[in-house]
This record gives structure tokens, C-alpha cells and sequence, in this order.
């Protein structure tokens, strides 16, 4: 167990929030998530690196947490500390060339809306998205035959040593809900985009029907981390549920949405453990009727 009072009187000097025993349920769009020993706002890139230095230090494990919108936390919490790039990570600016540069911390809301105040175009299908660029960009995030992967030029994180390091799209390892931070869990601080220019009422318009798309297909009046599976090539995941009559199935307050298979969500009480049973009662039931193994999409902390 590491020394708790004189890590913590570390990182208070720090331009930071430090809470302690912060419950992870106020932070995940799930509504789910036991304690973590640390939470830590950090608001400039000088306060990332003490804090990555304090806490190799002191060996405490930690976790950088992006909207909290892919992502399930167990009942007993978090033995360590979870890190959230605040201020000075929210910045956003266009070049020269009219690429966007933005910290990892701002909303792809932000993004999206950044972009079609520049009359700039290929962002819009991040339009909805309940995450953060830093997020999206640790899993490629896609949507409606896009991903990040096809509008990033580049990338800047600082790696667990507390080194800073650029890496640029080929070096990133893109792939379908997949980037090198999947492996090395660096923390993405700032990202680079390249769009075209487009018409500004033209872009509106393809926001507009994507959030209308949304809003008819997804459970949103509920808690959930959205899609909980990857798809599974030549398939749809809410389809292969519900003809496997798993629709509206609960265990729990949990409950695979009847809207959407490919949801699972919080009615209200649902723990990380309902949660779990009912991915597990999902992936064999599919495999056993149809052979075809689902691969969960969102992480457990």
C-alpha cells in the first residue's frame, strides 16, 4: 500500500483538484462505479507531469479517465488514482492551413461544432458521440462507415515515464475500434485534424440527421456506456440479440434496451456485476445459437 497521506500532500500543492474516495458512478455515463482512492482534475500539462512523477514515485496505480461514456467500473472501486485532463486540455484552435488543433479533454460536441463554424467538413458523423477527442481517439471511434482514423493527421501524449512524444497517423496503428494506446495506455494530451471546406448550412443539415438517426435508434432516456459489442464482421450485434429473444432480458436493474439490442441499460440501481452477468448471459446464449463470439467494446476499469 503506498504512503496515502504524503502522496496526497503532494498533489494538492499542484494546480489541481484532488478528491478522495470520489465514487466513479458521478463520473460514467453508466451511473456505475465503486470508489477510487484518488480523483485528480489536472489543468496544464506542468501539472500532468508532477503528477505522473508523484505517482510513479510512490508506485500508485492510475487511469485517465476521458467522458466516462465507454466505460464500466467495478462495485468495489478503484485502488489507485483516476486522472481527468481539465482547463488547458479543453483548448481549440484552427491553423494557418486550417487544420484543427485541440486538447484531448474538449467534447467531440466541441469538435463538431468547431468545425462547422470554420465551414470545415468530415467530423460531423462524431456529432452525438458522448466522449471526449482524447477518448475517441484511444478507440478509433466511429460511426455511419467513418472513424477517426480517416480525419487525424496527429497526435501528441505523454507516455507513464513522463516523456512527451508526437506520433503521427501512421504510427498510430488504427484499426477498427483499436489505436496504439489501446496497448501502451500513454495519455493522449492534444490532437491534430485535417478537414475540407464545405458549406456551413450543408453540415448542419448532416448533423441534424445523424442526431435525428441517434435519437430514434439509441436508448438515450437511459443510463448506458453505448454499444456494448464490437461488430462482428458480415453481422449486426442488436440484430443477432434480438433473434436470440434477448431483448428486454434484466438481470438486475440491468436490461438489454428493447430499442436497441446492442444496449445494455441502467434502469436505475444496476451494478458493475449485473452489468457483467448480463454480458456474459449475451455472449454465450449468441455463441450457442448462432457460433458467433461477441467481443465486448467497453472497457472495465
Amino acid at each position: 500500500m503506498y504512503n496515502y497521506k504524503k502522496a496526497l500532500n503532494l498533489f494538492e500543492k499542484l494546480d489541481c483538484i484532488v478528491l478522495k474516495d470520489e465514487p466513479m458512478s458521478n463520473h460514467t455515463s453508466f451511473k456505475i462505479g465503486g470508489p477510487a482512492d484518488l480523483f485528480i482534475e489536472i489543468n496544464t500539462e506542468a501539472a500532468l507531469l508532477e503528477t505522473i512523477k508523484i505517482l510513479n514515485e510512490f508506485s500508485i496505480l492510475f487511469f485517465l479517465l476521458g467522458n466516462g461514456s465507454n466505460l464500466l467500473v467495478r462495485d468495489v472501486g478503484f485502488k489507485g488514482a483516476v486522472l481527468k485532463l481539465s482547463k488547458n486540455f479543453k483548448n481549440i484552435r484552427l491553423t494557418e492551413r486550417k487544420k484543427i488543433i485541440c486538447g484531448a479533454g474538449i467534447s467531440l460536441s466541441k469538435l463538431c461544432l468547431f468545425a462547422e463554424n470554420n465551414a470545415l467538413s468530415g467530423a460531423e458523423f462524431l456529432w452525438g458521440i458522448p466522449g471526449t477527442v482524447g477518448g475517441a481517439v484511444f478507440m478509433n471511434a466511429g460511426a455511419y462507415g467513418r472513424e477517426i482514423k480517416d480525419i487525424i493527421v496527429s497526435s501528441v501524449h505523454i507516455t507513464k515515464q513522463g516523456e512527451k512524444v508526437e506520433l503521427n497517423k501512421n504510427q498510430m496503428d488504427l484499426s477498427y475500434r483499436h489505436s496504439i494506446y489501446s496497448k501502451t495506455k500513454d495519455i493522449i494530451t492534444s490532437v491534430e485534424f485535417e478537414l475540407v471546406e464545405s458549406n456551413q448550412l450543408h453540415i448542419r443539415e448532416i448533423m441534424d440527421n445523424l442526431i435525428k438517426q441517434r435519437k430514434s435508434k439509441q436508448p438515450l432516456d437511459y443510463p448506458s456506456a453505448g454499444s456494448v459489442f464490437k461488430r462482428p464482421s458480415g453481422n449486426f450485434v442488436g440484430t443477432l440479440i434480438e433473434e436470440c429473444g434477448l431483448k428486454g432480458k434484466t438481470i438486475g436493474d440491468a436490461k438489454v434496451s428493447e430499442k436497441h439490442g446492442g444496449f445494455i441499460v441502467n434502469l436505475g440501481n444496476a451494478t458493475c456485476q449485473n452489468v457483467l452477468d448480463l454480458i456474459e448471459l449475451i455472449k454465450s446464449t449468441v455463441f450457442e445459437k448462432t457460433g458467433i463470439l461477441l467481443e465486448p467494446e467497453i472497457k472495465v476499469l
